[in-house]
């Protein structure tokens, strides 16, 4: 009977962004067979299928080289993020993988893509992701419902400013937890959006 494969969304962390470091892939390459197609995605992660029997074992290795890794399917993908030009404190790294680990492997009724930066410039493309962040001087803009792709492609509207972190993340919890509840089986949230109505959902999760 062969092997059962599972697939992991690996990156290097928040702190890196896109980067990787000679030992990560080196401890990639320790759980991969040689002929093994590893998958570069636009979420800033890579899909590796590691044997079922080496699971747990990688998952340790993966934490000393300082990999991340998250689910593969109808989850809450890892925030994708600028690479962080200006330094961490400035640009709210720490706000950053807070809101990632809270978020990162959620079920949801279809994948949903979460995504942050740092400046008005906007490298990580919040505005065109399911759930987007903006930091502006000392506080937070959520935007909701962006669509990068297909012929229905649209901007976020903003659905909260002038957040200060822990509010940030009440909100983003709480728009989650209504997505859950409410959303259709494989029902992408921007449709969600549309059909429950943006200005219901505001409603419901800011008190």
């Amino acid at each position: 009977m062969s092997e059962r494969y599972i697939p992991l969304a690996i990156n290097g962390g928040i702190s890196h962004g896109s980067w990787l470091k000679p030992n990560q892939l080196l401890a990639l390459g320790e759980y991969l067979e040689e002929d093994q197609e590893i998958e570069l995605t636009t979420l800033q992660q890579l899909i590796v299928k590691v044997p079922e029997s080496q699971l747990e074992d990688a998952k340790k290795k993966f934490d000393e080289v300082g990999l991340k890794y998250y689910k593969v399917g109808n989850f809450v993908k890892s925030l994708r993020t600028c690479n962080f030009c200006k330094g961490e404190e400035e640009e709210g790294m720490p706000v950053a993988k807070g809101l990632n680990e809270r978020i990162a492997g959620q079920e949801v009724p279809f994948t949903l893509r979460p995504a942050y930066t740092g400046c008005p410039v906007g490298c990580g493309e919040p505005l065109i992701n399911d759930i987007g962040v903006m930091k502006k001087k000392d506080r937070y803009q959520l935007y909701i419902g962006g669509q990068a792709k297909g012929y229905n492609a649209k901007v976020g509207q903003l659905f909260a400013e002038d957040l200060t972190p822990d509010e940030l993340y009440e909100l983003v919890d709480k728009v989650l937890e209504l997505y859950r509840q409410h959303g259709r089986k494989r029902e992408k949230f921007p449709k969600f959006i549309s059909r429950y109505g943006f200005e219901n959902i505001r409603e419901e999760v800011i008190v």
